[in-house]
């Protein structure tokens, strides 16, 4: 699976399964206060009919254990009939007597409500546990389901792609063999035209590497490799480029774990941008800290450093799409990239 089909599943997965969790939960909520509000008239109901027992001289040996009563006189000669309440352990209600101005006053002990309590509590949690899975079952499936005409898009899309750069390759490198035939030619070699024609054929061909590498960051293999010769290697290239460039690279024995065509393609991408966009005569230097990678440039600073990895970004000369792959393969490899800029110069970090 794509990174961007697995971020439009887990967006799809995630929308609609909160939706319904928050749905259940809410509904186990109100059904639990309602039936809590239930079981407290019950108690209250259970009271009134233990209190008419007693007024009526019933016998009451059977409920001794879990009821009481008291008779009292109360201040005021009126109380309200709804005068259910907790006290401690027990539940309480007084019932008028009509005689004397006395008061029934009968208790019941929680114990069995409290017990009964529980028992829901547990009940509702098991339900709502089992439709959470359920509902989290249904939701993989659906977005399963939902991506489907997005794969199959994408799939059509990478194979038109793969198609398209696979019948670029001969005309690339015929480019590249006839530029290599020109610098030979001895009146040719010191032409501005023919060094602005390479740089062109550099570009196209650091284009179609880019996509190249691009369409197989899903099969990449990644392997604990030393990326100095991987540096110099990329760097000897782009002296012979760029001849005013000054290049300083202090690398030794930095192994990390990476997929080297990958890298190679990051290190291409930023080192060409440290060049283009470089002040005359300057500089680009290479170097690393425990598992951290630096590129300086001493050119005059990116205008919008929060949107270069951005598609839609394009500086001056540039179509935009080679810090876009970066970001992308960086990505495939868990590989994290950030970029400090000034009016003196430029920084990409690559924490790995």
């Amino acid at each position: 699976m794509h990174h961007h089909e697995k971020v439009a599943f887990l967006k799809f997965f995630i929308t609609y399964f909160v939706s319904v969790a928050l749905l259940i939960l809410v509904a186990g909520f109100f059904y639990y206060n309602q039936m809590k509000n239930h079981m407290l008239r019950m108690e209250e109901f259970s009271l009134i009919k233990y209190a008419r027992h007693i007024k009526m001289g019933d016998p009451i040996e059977g409920l001794h254990k879990e009821y009481r009563y008291i008779y009292i006189k109360h201040k005021e000669k009126r109380i309200d009939i709804r005068n259910f309440s907790s006290v401690g352990d027990e539940f309480t209600k007084i019932i008028p007597m009509n005689k004397n101005g006395l008061y029934l006053q009968v208790f019941k002990s929680k114990k069995e409500f409290n017990e009964k309590l529980f028992n829901l509590k547990i009940k509702i949690i098991a339900i709502q546990m089992f439709l959470l899975l359920l509902f989290a079952f249904l939701s993989y499936k659906l977005a399963k389901n939902a991506l489907k005409p997005l794969q199959e898009s994408i799939s059509t899309l990478d194979k038109f792609a793969k198609d398209l750069i696979h019948d670029l390759n001969t005309p690339v490198t015929s480019i590249k063999l006839n530029m290599k035939l020109l610098e030979k030619q001895t009146d040719l070699s010191d032409n501005k035209i023919v060094q602005r024609l390479n740089k062109s054929v550099h570009n196209i061909s650091e284009l179609h590497e880019n996509l190249n590498i691009l369409l197989q960051e899903e099969t990449f293999q990644l392997e604990k490799i030393n990326l100095c010769p991987l540096i110099n290697e990329v760097v000897e290239m782009h002296q012979e480029l760029y001849t005013d460039i000054h290049f300083e690279v202090v690398c030794s024995n930095f192994k990390v774990k990476i997929n080297a065509n990958a890298m190679k393609q990051i290190l291409q991408n930023i080192i060409s941008n440290a060049c283009k966009y470089n002040s005359k005569n300057g500089y680009v230097k290479i170097y690393h800290k425990n598992h951290t990678l630096y590129i300086e440039d001493s050119g005059k600073g990116i205008k919008e450093p929060q949107k270069i990895f951005e598609r839609s970004y394009s500086a001056e000369h540039s179509t935009g799409i080679g810090l876009d792959i970066v970001r992308r393969l960086a990505i495939a490899m868990n590989v994290k990239i950030e970029v400090t800029t000034s009016s003196q110069g430029s920084c990409f970090i690559i924490n790995f």
